[in-house]
């Protein structure tokens, strides 16, 4: 059966259920919209259901900050309070509070 409603919202602040990296959603597909190249390249014991909403994140880890593209089951509300130092968050959201980033469009 195929879900049509997204589990998380946009500003939502999420970490990866495996890997250690956390964002804030900031698009999301209500089934897989991503190349098969990407899809081929995931190990397939690792390989989630193309049917199933998929998030775009701006993403952090200890490391870096990029947009990382993920399935709802490899999905957690993230629970620390704290908020995500990606750059590219300014552009889009207004200030962190109560655990998300709202949305900020500029009008012309």
């Amino acid at each position: 059966m195929l879900r049509t409603q997204a589990k998380y919202h946009l500003g939502q602040v999420l970490r990866h259920r495996k890997h250690p990296f956390r964002g804030v959603v900031f698009d999301v597909d209500a089934i897989f919209a991503n190349t098969d190249e990407w899809y081929e390249n995931i190990p397939v014991e690792s390989r989630p259901s193309k049917d199933q909403p998929f998030y775009h994140l701006l993403a952090e880890n200890d490391q870096s900050y990029y947009v990382a593209y993920v399935s709802e089951q490899n999905l957690l509300p993230d629970d620390t309070g704290e908020p995500v130092n990606h750059p590219d968050l300014e552009n889009m959201f207004g200030d962190f509070e109560n655990g998300s980033y709202p949305l900020q469009f500029p009008f012309n």
